[in-house]
């Protein structure tokens, strides 16, 4: 998407801040984490700004690797940015936004070096196989759908231990903005929405599964339904 380098309203990047190198998006977490080592914690903020014309994809990917975690204390905070890029990917914004409170949100160095461990040990393999293809769908209206995918994964982050699958779904789908890959993209898109279509239906069959037992025992067993209260 977009723009070289995103600024906002929380000025330049300091100087111990630089650009994230224009090699692998890999090396450019990890060059983005040891900026910071031994230096206060950065903002996000800051950090987006050290981005370059990748900055959804590696936005999305700096913020969903947490989020990979089962039962993540915090996950829940995390996916709600998430959401915000995937909905601005929806409308297709050039340049990522976010609001005041989540640019001001001060990343510790540790947090930051987490993640890109995390990513260098765990996702090269995302790297090497990653490559510009499938156009059609990497590219205009299957750029926008994946966006609108990615909004919906986030939402179920945000429900109580339901963060890694979506989480891996978005991880993926963020690699194929990144590569401009479709066929990374269309896995990751296919999983997430497997995993909400999953999701809907067991919230459903839960729902109609309570009215179904509401009704079977206010007509045949009136006298438990009074017990009940």
């Amino acid at each position: 998407m977009g723009s070289s380098t995103l600024t906002n309203s929380n000025g330049p990047a300091p100087k111990n801040v630089e650009a994230a190198p224009q090699g692998g998006f890999i090396d450019a977490i990890v060059a983005i984490a040891s900026a910071g080592k031994g230096e206060a914690p950065q903002t996000l903020g800051q950090v987006v700004d050290a981005l370059d014309d990748r900055a959804f994809g590696l936005l999305i990917l700096i913020l969903t690797i947490p989020c990979l975690v089962p039962g993540l204390p915090g996950a829940q905070i995390i996916a709600i940015p998430i959401f915000l890029l995937g909905l601005q990917i929806v409308f297709g914004r050039n340049e990522p936004w976010l609001p005041g409170w989540a640019m001001r949100a001060k990343l510790k160095p540790e947090w930051l070096s987490s993640i890109a461990e995390f990513a260098n040990k765990r996702l090269r393999w995302t790297e090497r196989l990653s490559r510009p293809r499938w156009r059609f769908i990497a590219l205009g209206a299957g750029e926008r759908i994946l966006g609108l995918i990615i909004a919906l994964a986030a939402v179920t982050i945000m429900l109580p231990i339901t963060n890694t699958i979506p989480s891996l779904a978005i991880t993926v789908a963020a690699v194929g903005l990144l590569q401009r890959d479709g066929m990374f993209m269309s896995a990751g898109g296919a999983l997430a929405l497997g995993w909400i279509t999953a999701l809907g239906i067991l919230v459903f069959g839960l729902i109609t599964g309570a009215g179904f037992a509401a009704t079977l025992v206010t007509e045949h067993a009136p006298w438990l339904a009074g017990w009940l209260g």
